[in-house]
């Protein structure tokens, strides 16, 4: 470290304290995650599991399709835990005969494990149900004509397949618990609403750039910098 007159240069202590800014408050934000249950499809050859491109209300499954619910804490679609279990039309309908004017849904209600479950519940085994409905009828009609009871929020958002959870609702979590005040965007979830694509906007914003912390710093810093700036020159004249 340079020195003058056995006195810090200001440049020195300037660029020191910037370091230790930058370093306390430039650190990576970490992405909020959702408590949640997520909407999946199974591929046509039974292949896997696919995340569903929109929401129950919307998608109409054809006679033969298998859906399912999951749920789990994930931040977004990328990380979404899939339904358990390699569930196949055939042996979940197996019972449930076709009718004119009918079409048969598998469903498939993986309720997660209790490291995912709210506090004080426990979540019920998974299952299976074969859905007889109306032609016309959208997944959240399937879902309604076996698994109630269903509990959706004020946007429609789905919150409660067969009474579970029994509260709470999209919470978002964080180290500390959830926060009653986050819910995931509704794209990133198996609710009701129009689109369940993938939730990248769940995201913090803080993950999208440098937060606003480290710019309060670097401002701190430069008002530092110029305060030993003129301390030095005074010296100097002195």
């Amino acid at each position: 470290m340079t020195r003058t007159g056995g006195r810090v240069t200001a440049a020195s202590a300037t660029t020191l304290l910037l370091l230790c800014v930058l370093v306390g408050l430039g650190g990576p934000a970490h992405a909020a995650a959702y408590r949640y249950w997520s909407f999946w499809d199974r591929g046509a050859d039974g292949s896997g599991w696919v995340y569903a491109t929109q929401g129950p209300s919307t998608a109409r499954p054809s006679d033969g399709d298998v859906q399912g619910f999951r749920f789990a804490v994930s931040q977004d679609s990328d990380d979404a835990a899939e339904p358990r279990g390699a569930a196949r039309f055939d042996a979940v309908c197996s019972g449930t005969a076709a009718r004119d004017g009918q079409k048969r849904i598998a469903l498939v209600l993986d309720f997660g494990t209790a490291a995912d479950a709210p506090t004080g519940e426990t979540p019920p085994p998974a299952r299976t149900a074969c859905a007889r409905v109306p032609s016309d009828a959208t997944t959240a009609d399937a879902l309604a004509a076996v698994a109630k009871p269903l509990r959706y929020d004020t946007n429609a958002l789905l919150c409660s397949i067969a009474g579970y959870p029994r509260k709470g609702c999209g919470e978002a979590i964080t180290d500390d618990g959830p926060d009653a005040t986050g819910t995931p965007d509704a794209s990133g979830t198996s609710g009701a609403s129009d689109d369940s694509a993938a939730s990248d906007n769940a995201r913090t914003s803080d993950e999208k750039g440098p937060s606003v912390g480290l710019f309060v710093g670097v401002g701190a810093v430069a008002v530092l910098g110029a305060a030993a700036v003129w301390q030095a020159r005074r010296r100097r004249r002195g």
